[in-house]
């Protein structure tokens, strides 16, 4: 294999052409795994959009917490995309290379949108928040402006300290194996392939899993012990249960999402006990499964989404209807 050589800071470093994502090599039934993803990417992408479309065309839903529903069905789109088609394309194809450069745009994208997908789910307990503990203030405190100002805050710091981290990554060396044991070009197994000093990017990584998981968790735990606090200072047991109903399908959400992750992570990571085919399994469903079940469990069970989203059924189910009976009217008129 011919290596690209660029000298940085007067040291050689040994670009190679591409990698290998060998994850799931050795992985019995894969062809059922891969028919399963393929269904997971199908239902992210239609219900995604479906609650994206809704929101967009019903001015009444265009507030400060549909705003952050869009948010997250936008990142939920992106994050599947990014890593569902190739590890399909590697399963149909049997072509398992990706070029350097790819590498480390797969790499930005797919961590971009993880720690936006955090950020996101963060956000959905801050309007809950304010929801509840402020009711009387909320429409001055969770305006559209503010909430674009922080989602957009979320943007810009996700994506430029990815694109840091992933910047980095071209200071190391491979001069050796170029075989990444995982499903996508993932920031730890690329790095630990390297044969020069790696210390940066381990460091680098361990700042992202606290931005990714361990910032907005922290937040979201504070968030609910206000909201708890809050909520048994209401003298009516109604008004507890419905503050509380409202918060339900929010934290199923953060338990499919952080649970899995921050367990993966600490044990696989960092202490190394997990096996690594096991540890590529878990992550990637860990990865693809909460935005195929973010609209199933909280966006399209939102009341207001719900009854738009039934409108839209009946109505395209009384076109089709007419659409059918006109050939029927056609044919007695013809008759006559």
């Amino acid at each position: 294999m011919s290596f690209l050589r660029t000298v940085l800071n007067d040291s050689l470093i040994i670009h190679p052409p591409g990698f290998y994502i060998i994850g799931f090599e050795t992985f019995p039934f894969i062809s059922v795994y891969f028919i399963f993803l393929s269904f997971v990417y199908v239902i992210t992408v239609l219900f995604n959009s479906v609650v994206i479309y809704v929101i967009a065309f019903n001015q009444c839903l265009h507030t400060p917490k549909f705003l952050a529903v869009v948010n997250l069905a936008v990142i939920d789109i992106v994050l599947n995309t990014c890593t569902i088609p190739s590890m399909i394309k590697i399963f149909l194809v049997k072509d398992n290379f990706i070029p350097f450069n790819l590498c480390l745009v797969q790499m930005f994208i797919y961590y971009s949108f993880a720690s936006l997908e955090s950020f996101a789910l963060a956000i959905l307990a801050y309007d809950r928040l304010i929801a509840i503990c402020f009711p009387l203030r909320q429409n001055s405190i969770n305006t559209l402006w503010s909430m674009s100002c922080i989602i957009s805050l979320t943007w810009s710091f996700a994506l430029g300290v990815t694109a840091f981290t992933s910047g980095i990554m071209t200071q190391l060396s491979f001069c050796n194996s170029v075989r990444v044991f995982s499903y996508f070009c993932d920031y730890a197994p690329v790095f630990r392939l390297a044969c020069n000093d790696y210390t940066l990017q381990w460091f680098a990584a361990s700042f992202l899993t606290v931005m990714i998981l361990i910032g907005p968790f922290t937040f979201i735990l504070l968030s609910y012990v206000t909201i708890l606090v809050t909520v048994f200072r209401m003298k009516s047991i109604d008004s507890r249960v419905k503050a509380l109903a409202t918060c339900v399908e929010h934290i199923i959400l953060v338990a499919v999402f952080y649970i899995p992750l921050m367990t993966i992570f600490t044990i696989g990571f960092y202490l190394r006990l997990i096996d690594p085919d096991q540890r590529v399994l878990s992550l990637s469903l860990a990865s693809c499964l909460p935005p195929c079940i973010n609209p199933i469990v909280y966006s399209l069970k939102t009341k207001d989404i719900k009854i738009r989203v039934l409108a839209l059924v009946r109505k395209q189910k009384i076109g089709t209807e007419q659409r059918k009976s006109k050939p029927l009217r056609a044919n007695k008129s013809f008759k006559l």
